[in-house]
C-alpha cells in the first residue's frame, strides 16, 4: 500500500519545481503514537538527538541547544507537550529501520511516478515540538519536504531565487559553510509569502533553497523532515559555493546562479576542487554550533532551566550584523 494519499499527476510534477501541498498516510502506520515517540527518544543515539528551545517571546530569536539531563522518553514527550521545547531525532534511516522502510517507500513512489526524478543521499529527521514552538527564517541546502503527522503548524514559504529574501551572496555563504542555515529576516517579507496551516496527513514541499519558517499553532507537533539530493541539487549548491569564492577571491560582483550549461558545470568543478584543497591543507573552517545553555527540567516553567553561563540571547555571528547589502 502506498503511503502517498491520492496524489495527482500534477502533484508529482510539482516536486522540486514549485510549492507542493499534498496528503500522506504516515499516521496510519502506528509509528507515531506517544508510546512510539517515547521509545524512539529512549533508543536514539545521544549524538543524533538535539534538544532545543526557541525562547518564550514571540518574534525574538533566542534559539538554544540543551542537554536532555537524563529525562526518560515518556517524561520528555510530556514536557514537549506542555512546555517550549523542540526535539530533533536525526538520521532516522540509520537509527530506526522500521521508520526507514516507511520513508524510503515515499521516495520510491515519487521516483516511480515522476520521470527523471531521483532522490539520492536521502536523510530523514523526526521533529517533535511544543504547541508554541517555532523555527526561524532559514534555507535548507538539500531539497526538503515536511511530512506533518500530528498537531497543527503554520508554514511560510517565500519566493525562491528572489534576491529580496535570500540573495545570491547570502546563499553563497550558506552553501560554502560560512553561515548557518538561519539567515537575516525582516517581518516585511511576510507579505510575499505563501502561508499554509498544515494539518495532520499533509506534506508541504518547496524548491531547493527557498526560504521558509514555521510556527506551531496547537497540540504536540510531530513531523518528518526529509531531505535528498540529486545531480541537479548538488550542482546548485556547488554553483553558489563557487560564486562565493569568486566574490571573495577575485571581487566578482553579480555572478550567474543558473545550474544548467557549461558555466554551471565548470563552477561545480571549482567547488569540488576547493573542497579537496581544503581537506588537503587542513584549513577546514569550523561551522558555528550553538553551545549548550540549558538543561531539561521537569520542575521548571516551560520544561527547561537555563544554565548560569547562558547569557541573555543566543545568536549565530552572522545574525548579529545588520543585513545591509546582503
Amino acid at each position: 500500500m502506498s503511503l502517498l494519499d491520492r496524489w495527482s499527476p500534477e502533484d508529482f510534477r510539482t516536486v522540486e519545481e514549485g510549492v507542493l501541498v499534498a496528503r500522506h498516510k504516515l499516521a496510519e502506520t502506528g509509528l507515531f503514537t506517544d508510546e512510539a515517540l517515547a521509545e524512539i527518544v529512549d533508543s536514539h543515539p545521544v549524538s543524533d538527538l538535539s534538544v532545543n528551545t526557541m525562547g518564550v517571546e514571540p518574534g525574538v530569536f533566542d534559539w538554544r541547544e540543551g542537554d536532555r539531563n537524563g529525562v526518560d522518553g515518556e517524561t520528555l514527550i510530556a514536557l514537549v507537550r506542555s512546555g517550549r521545547l523542540w526535539l530533533n531525532c536525526r538520521n532516522m534511516f540509520t537509527n530506526h529501520p522500521r521508520y526507514a522502510e516507511a520513508i524510503h517507500s515515499l521516495f520510491d513512489d515519487i521516483e516511480a511516478n515522476k520521470p527523471g526524478f531521483r532522490a539520492e543521499q536521502r536523510t530523514a529527521n523526526l521533529l517533535i515540538s511544543s504547541p508554541g514552538a517555532w523555527v526561524p527564517f532559514h534555507v535548507d541546502m538539500p531539497v526538503n519536504m515536511l511530512w506533518h503527522i500530528r498537531g497543527k503548524k503554520r508554514v511560510w514559504v517565500y519566493p525562491h531565487h528572489d534576491n529580496r529574501f535570500a540573495s545570491p551572496l547570502v546563499l553563497g555563504r550558506v552553501c560554502a559553510g560560512e553561515w548557518s542555515e538561519e539567515i537575516p529576516y525582516d517581518p516585511s517579507f511576510d507579505r510575499y509569502a505563501l502561508v499554509f496551516d498544515a494539518e495532520p496527513g499533509q506534506v508541504i514541499a518547496w524548491p531547493q533553497l527557498a526560504p521558509h519558517r514555521v510556527e506551531n499553532l496547537a497540540g504536540l507537533n510531530v513531523s518528518l523532515s526529509t531531505e535528498h539530493k540529486n545531480a541537479r541539487a548538488r550542482r546548485r549548491i556547488n554553483v553558489h559555493t563557487a560564486n562565493n569564492w569568486l566574490r571573495q577571491r577575485w571581487g566578482v560582483g553579480d555572478v550567474e546562479i543558473d545550474v544548467d550549461g557549461m558555466l554551471a558545470h565548470g563552477k561545480q568543478l571549482v567547488a569540488r576542487a576547493l573542497r579537496y584543497a581544503t581537506k588537503f591543507t587542513g584549513q577546514t573552517k569550523a561551522k558555528f554550533t550553538y553551545p549548550k545553555t540549558f538543561v531539561v527540567d521537569p520542575s521548571a516553567e516551560h520544561g527547561y532551566r537555563l544554565l548560569d553561563s547562558a547569557g541573555t540571547r543566543n545568536l549565530a555571528p552572522h545574525l548579529e550584523v545588520a543585513a545591509v547589502g546582503v
